[in-house]
């Protein structure tokens, strides 16, 4: 597909949104305990807790995630209260992620004078992952790190290799930005993992699962521990206005699989789907909860097991 000449900017993307959420700064807007699969090959459960903080700075193309914020940064107190509201509400488990629409280390999401608050409440944790950008990775995680005594893993979006999609995705980072920040924390002991777009706009779907692949390959390459493949999703305003113009479409539940097989067979590395609404990639009712399990299996085994067998296939 030959990329429009498209002029994306905050201003645009702004534009195309609709209205957020009401959300409570002293409670996060969702938590859930899912099983994963952990670099030691062990199963165990694994606490997400969805941060209610102020809009990344970052105007990603395909990003939702700004449904979710606040306009301001929340006042000092606030994380920590989200934290410890969820964990009280939640199993007992000794993973934890703190996912926050944004990046950990920025100063207006997560204010510093809350670090010793929260570092006290993460504690009793084995694995603590947080999200960031490759821009916004310094020498604050690695303080952060040491005063936590425990397993530090930063999740950071690379989406896509692809060099033309790469930049209109209006995510201000290079492939070097994203090398430099994984070799910047493997240096220092902590653990990262990429997050991959499944068929970013401007992609057909044989391009899709190809830079998908691609970009599996880069990453591991920088030095990530861990790559997740997320299908992209329509619906924040950008990108469905980009679909009525036939530059976007979102990819099918079985390319989702080919690039799951492709990364568990490369065996560099954990591999992860991920599933959220899978009902929205599939043409096929009969055989949708079927992939859904099949994926979820190799997820949590990392190893292909057999294919599903459809007339959707055929």
């Amino acid at each position: 597909m030959n990329l429009p000449d498209l002029n994306i900017t905050n201003q645009w993307i702004l534009s195309q949104r609709g209205q957020k959420n009401t959300v409570d700064p002293f409670k996060p807007y969702d938590f859930i305990v899912e099983k994963e699969r952990m670099a030691d090959g062990k199963i165990e459960d694994v606490a997400t807790i969805f941060l209610t903080n102020r809009e990344c700075p970052f105007r990603c193309l395909m990003c939702d995630l700004w449904k979710n914020t606040t306009d301001d940064t929340v006042s000092i107190g606030a994380i920590p209260k989200q934290i410890e509201y969820a964990v009280e509400n939640l199993p007992s488990t000794k993973h934890i992620k703190l996912y926050n629409s944004g990046n950990f280390f920025d100063k207006k999401a997560i204010p510093l004078k809350d670090y010793d608050a929260i570092i006290n409440l993460l504690r009793g944790f084995e694995t603590v992952l947080v999200e960031n950008h490759p821009k916004l990775i310094d020498r604050h995680v690695i303080g952060f790190r040491d005063k936590l005594k425990t397993n530090l893993q930063v999740a950071i979006g690379l989406e896509t290799v692809h060099p033309e999609v790469l930049p209109k995705l209006n995510k201000k980072m290079t492939l070097d930005d994203f090398s430099v920040s994984v070799k910047f924390l493997e240096k220092n002991d902590i653990l990262s993992r990429a997050f991959i777009l499944l068929r970013p706009p401007f992609l057909n779907e044989g391009e899709g699962i190809y830079w998908a692949k691609k970009s599996i390959d880069f990453a591991f390459e920088s030095g990530v521990e861990c790559c997740v493949v997320i299908p992209t999703r329509s619906g924040n305003g950008a990108l469905n206005h980009l679909e009525s113009k036939g530059y976007f479409h979102s990819p099918n539940i079985r390319s989702l699989e080919k690039v799951l097989e492709y990364g568990i067979s490369l065996n560099e590395g954990r591999v992860f789907a991920d599933l959220w609404d899978l009902e929205m990639f599939s043409d096929c009712e009969v055989c949708l909860d079927q992939r859904k399990v099949r994926m979820n299996e190799m997820n949590l085994r990392q190893r292909i097991i057999s294919s599903i067998n459809c007339t959707c296939t055929k």
